[in-house]
């Protein structure tokens, strides 16, 4: 008995509408602002997934390297400590392909724990690659403890947070992904020194892109003081600075905050940024769908890199996630990555839980603008 590819109608009529994006004469996306990457979304086929089976794997982050090679570096961390274990236990590694659909293969670690004593000794996490002339630039996010942390208990163990409290963001320097990583004693952006400030508390999740001018831009994530572990509300914000190891200005404004956010503890997580003919562009985690009205992927934009609006077509991927038999996946899209050619967005890759939680990949999500 063969089961039928079961597309839903949604989707279907959705894409039977698409439009094409618009080229120039030398095939460059004139206007990111006319895509509609949900129109573009295709069902996962199976071989467009990347699982290691003794770890859990999350945080993708694409580049091509110069050798014409596709390079992922991924967070990963031993699945039988448990989900939770990402802020204690997780490591930065490379897996590399000859498409950028893959498939991937695991290559190496690139920024092992390395000691309590560096700010990002026992967890390396949330990876954000880009070249920019000749050379790779990873930021991520690094933590350091030394209390311990029993499997299982996360939230429940107050020595838990002392790692997740300690979240900062770094930048490692390569001339080839497959080469050495250079990392610094210091991070490149640390919390505020004031306690009433946004970030106050800690800063992770680092997004990064470059616009013509050179001019670095690094949107982040900022959880505020309120005198408790978990501490406040959860906000990103962003800082620029002229070289991309710093130092950074912090912008004193929260981003990607809904006009109606109301008492929402989170609206927007997961950013990946990058910049295209003159404008900024983010996909986000809609937390709790204040964007698009569901609580997956959304687009959004804006000019200054501190102002951002809902792109025209703002609705990325919605919560559920298809696979190319026509089944959903456990769980929703999250860490997205976008892959483009020639402006043209190809690939969504995202992480995901699978088993729930139990375990977790990185999946890539085809896209075409294909009627």
């Amino acid at each position: 008995m063969h089961c039928k590819r079961i597309i839903p109608f949604v989707l279907l009529s959705h894409l039977a509408f698409a439009q094409q994006p618009k080229l120039d004469k030398n095939g460059w996306l004139v206007s990111m602002d006319r895509v509609d990457i949900r129109a573009m979304v295709q069902p996962v086929p199976e071989s467009n997934r990347f699982i290691l089976p003794d770890y859990n794997i999350w945080c993708g982050s694409m580049i091509k390297g110069k050798n014409g090679k596709f390079y992922m570096l991924y967070s990963r961390w031993p699945r039988d400590k448990g989900h939770e274990a990402w802020v204690t236990h997780s490591e930065i590694a490379l897996a590399r392909a000859d498409r950028p659909e893959g498939p991937y293969q695991h290559i190496k670690v690139v920024l092992p724990a390395r000691g309590n004593q560096f700010w990002d000794g026992v967890c390396t996490h949330n990876p954000a690659v880009i070249a920019y002339q000749n050379r790779f630039y990873l930021y991520y996010m690094g933590t350091t403890g030394k209390s311990y942390v029993k499997p299982h208990t996360a939230y429940e163990n107050p020595n838990w947070w002392e790692y997740r409290n300690n979240q900062r963001i770094g930048v490692a320097i390569a001339d080839d992904p497959e080469g050495e990583w250079q990392r610094f004693d210091k991070p490149v952006l640390d919390v505020s020194a004031d306690s009433t400030a946004h970030d106050a508390l800690l800063v992770s999740n680092p997004a990064a892109t470059v616009d013509e001018t050179g001019r670095v831009m690094l949107v982040y994530k900022q959880v505020e003081k309120n005198g408790t572990l978990k501490g406040g509300k959860v906000r990103f914000g962003v800082a620029f600075s002229p070289s991309l190891t710093g130092p950074f200005v912090k912008h004193p404004t929260p981003i990607f905050d809904a006009k109606d956010r109301g008492s929402e503890w989170m609206v927007a997580e997961d950013p990946y940024i990058w910049h295209y003919k003159g404008k900024n562009y983010a996909i986000v985690r809609d937390v709790v769908g204040k964007f698009t009205g569901d609580t997956g992927l959304a687009l959004l934009t804006s000019t200054n890199g501190y102002d951002w609006q809902p792109a025209p077509y703002p609705k990325v991927i919605g919560k559920t996630v298809y696979q190319s038999n026509g089944q959903p996946f456990d769980d929703k899209l999250e860490r997205p990555c976008l892959y483009t050619e020639k402006g043209v967005p190809k690939l969504l890759f995202g992480a995901m839980g699978i088993q729930k939680r139990a375990h977790a990949m990185n999946i890539f999500v085809p896209l075409s603008s294909s009627k």
